[in-house]
């Protein structure tokens, strides 16, 4: 009997299920991502050099965002710094993430004092307010490129750290991972063939998550002035820039590049909430 006959409820929804609507929407998103950080990416400096005859011009078919105050395009400033958010976010994610796996690991499968100093650990990050953090190590490192990646990823890796580290805890007493210690091996060999590789789907969706955390903060700390460079094109010195220039009705400074970085973020969110779809047992199935 054919295993693909289509059942009422598939007919209903154009042949699409929960599961391949979650590809579709996770496709979707990734590829408008890709897109944008590769035109940021290969975009020429001369797309948002000033042009001091195109000031100040409202959104347009030349210009779809419109221009700012030196005649800059926005559309293309806008752009370029998503992509540098993007990639900022990218790397201070993923340090981030592999400092979470780690230290949760380690937490759980060492137990004892080291379990209490890392638990502490988190406590502590956790109660000193993000901005202000990032803030002061942004300052230290001398702002700049390296000193935001820097900020952002030594300072999102403690939630995570907590996931880790409870699930390292409910599988740790697991008849395979005893029948490991029984049989001699170490902690270090038990806790990369059995514990990592089930964790790590919880590792992938939680990198995931920390993508928009980062981005808001890299370009929270920008616009404040602790982040980076004002030559480098990015939405916190965008919209920094425009808070200067809204009450003289250039309203389109600050509307578009707000609007595609909150946009980034949502599409973040549903790529993390797609993948925690597609790896729980239950909603995979339906």
């Amino acid at each position: 009997m054919d295993n693909y006959t289509m059942t009422p409820e598939l007919i209903r929804d154009g042949g699409l299920n929960r599961r391949t609507k979650t590809f579709l929407m996770l496709g979707i998103c990734a590829a408008i991502l890709i897109a944008i950080t590769i035109m940021g990416l290969t975009m020429s400096p001369e797309a948002y050099a000033p042009d001091y005859g195109a000031k100040k011009l409202a959104p347009s078919v030349d210009h779809w965002f419109g221009t700012d105050y030196l005649g800059r395009d926005m559309f293309a400033r806008t752009i370029k710094g998503l992509s540098t958010s993007i990639l900022v976010g990218l790397l201070a994610a993923t340090v981030s993430a592999v400092i979470a796996l780690i230290l949760g690991v380690v937490a759980a499968t060492a137990g004892g004092k080291v379990d209490q100093f890392v638990s502490w650990l988190v406590d502590l990050c956790m109660g000193i307010p993000h901005i202000v953090l990032l803030m002061l190590i942004s300052f230290m490192l001398g702002r700049g490129l390296q000193g935001v990646i820097i900020a952002v990823a030594v300072t999102h890796w403690p939630s995570l750290t907590r996931v880790v580290r409870a699930e390292v805890l409910q599988i740790r007493n697991a008849h395979y991972v005893q029948a490991a210690k029984k049989l001699g091996k170490s902690n270090w060999t038990i806790a990369k063939a059995h514990i990592v590789p089930h964790v790590f789907p919880q590792f992938v969706i939680g990198l995931i998550l920390l993508f928009p955390h980062a981005i808001l903060h890299e370009a929270a700390i920008t616009f404040l002035g602790y982040g980076l460079p004002l030559d480098m094109p990015a939405v916190g010195i965008i919209l920094s820039e425009a808070m200067k220039h809204l009450a003289t009705g250039m309203w389109w400074l600050a509307f578009f590049p707000g609007v595609m970085l909150l946009i980034i973020v949502m599409m973040f969110e549903a790529i993390g909430e797609s993948l925690r779809r597609l790896i729980d047992p239950y909603s995979a199935q339906e």
